[in-house]
């Protein structure tokens, strides 16, 4: 190319360049920019610290979470076992006297709902001499009563607790003791007489002149309504 050539192609004007106009996204950012008198960086920017506000208020307002049921829930390793305390049911123990034709007379202590069986065992079993047509074995006992095992051909023997007067009367057909008459000894043999209560029914029969009726030995100190109920089959006034 000439000289001449080159410097009418430069005296020729240059055409104007037109940026391109953006769309999309783009565009909207470049129109939010004019409007708000900033760049799109800017608008982005803006964008994104609203948006960290709306998050973060969020999440200090959201409503507290429940926890899960483990953790509300105790671990069955350390719940410790509620043991209830344990209630006794046991009825008391007996005593009796056994004695006369047994290996080891005296008093015993027997369990509740026990029978002359048991108090025989208790003092060691029968003598070779001990009378066994006079005793009943199935006939129970009461607390502080006396089992009495006669020998054989023993004939001024005392009361023998037998079944024949509930459990707790005489041997043979001796009957019903009379509260009149008997003495000490002869009274102890009843269910719940002891010493102390055998004196008693001597001392208040002597005082009164006797009893008039069977009623009236609850008036005995020792001897209540129930007590006098257990012995008012066994006893007569005469």
């Amino acid at each position: 190319m000439s000289s001449d050539d080159l410097e009418a192609a430069l005296a020729e004007p240059v055409p104007a360049v037109t940026p391109p106009v953006p769309t999309g996204p783009s565009r909207l950012l470049t129109e939010l920019a004019d409007r708000w008198g900033t760049t799109p960086a800017g608008v982005v920017g803006t964008g994104l610290a609203l948006l960290a506000v709306v998050v973060g208020a969020w999440w200090v307002l959201r409503p507290a979470a429940s926890p899960p049921v483990e953790a509300v829930l105790p671990r069955v390793d350390t719940v410790a076992p509620t043991i209830a305390p344990p209630t006794s049911t046991r009825p008391p123990a007996l005593v009796v006297h056994v004695d006369g034709a047994v290996n080891r007379p005296g008093l015993h202590e027997l369990p509740a709902g026990s029978r002359v069986a048991d108090a025989v065992r208790a003092a060691g079993g029968l003598t070779d001499d001990a009378d066994r047509t006079r005793i009943n074995l199935a006939a129970p006992v009461l607390d502080g009563s006396r089992v009495w095992i006669p020998t054989r051909g023993e004939e001024a023997a005392p009361p023998v607790l037998t079944g024949a007067t509930a459990g707790t009367g005489a041997a043979g057909s001796a009957g019903p003791v009379d509260v009149n008459t008997a003495d000490p000894a002869t009274l102890e043999s009843l269910p719940g007489i002891g010493p102390t209560i055998a004196a008693a029914i001597v001392e208040t029969r002597t005082d009164r002149g006797g009893f008039a009726s069977v009623d009236e030995l609850v008036e005995v100190p020792g001897i209540g309504p129930t007590r006098l109920e257990a012995l008012r089959d066994l006893v007569t006034v005469g």
